[in-house]
């Protein structure tokens, strides 16, 4: 199995069909093992090979803090950290999805290897809201 980092592309069609609005709708986080396969043709959350830890609840976490903007010509939403506190998760990756929307994967994202808590928390840090490494980006 594998898990590549990317937007998937039936995120990039439902955004021409105005699916998807998110500063608005309920985008979560899901984490998954290094057993999950998710890649570019990823089409919605499936609790297939999700985590399973104390601390980790089913479905993810909901991100907050949603902003969407430019950044030149590139659009770009940018999320806040989420965390989970008091886990022993080993997550290999993620997906990002939109539970308002029939749960429609929106990216994946691949941490390169196996991650585990730091004191008992495990923190999805997302990076800089800028056109060349904002998770989610239109450009």
């Amino acid at each position: 199995m594998a898990i590549t980092q990317t937007m998937c592309s039936s995120f990039k069609q439902e955004i021409l069909l105005a699916v998807h609005n998110l500063a608005t709708d309920a985008i979560k986080l899901a984490l998954y093992t290094s057993s999950a396969s998710l890649d570019a043709t990823t089409t919605a959350y499936s609790s297939a090979n999700e985590v399973v830890a104390s601390g980790y609840v089913a479905n993810g976490n909901t991100l907050t803090g949603a902003t969407v903007t430019l950044d030149g010509t590139t659009a770009i939403v940018t999320f806040a950290n989420t965390s989970w506190t008091s886990s022993d998760i080993v997550a290999r990756g993620a997906l990002i999805y939109n539970s308002s929307k029939s749960n429609k994967a929106i990216a994946v994202l691949d941490f390169g290897s196996d991650k585990v808590p730091t004191a008992g928390v495990f923190t999805v840090q997302f990076p800089a809201a800028t056109a060349s490494s904002a998770v989610v980006r239109i450009g």
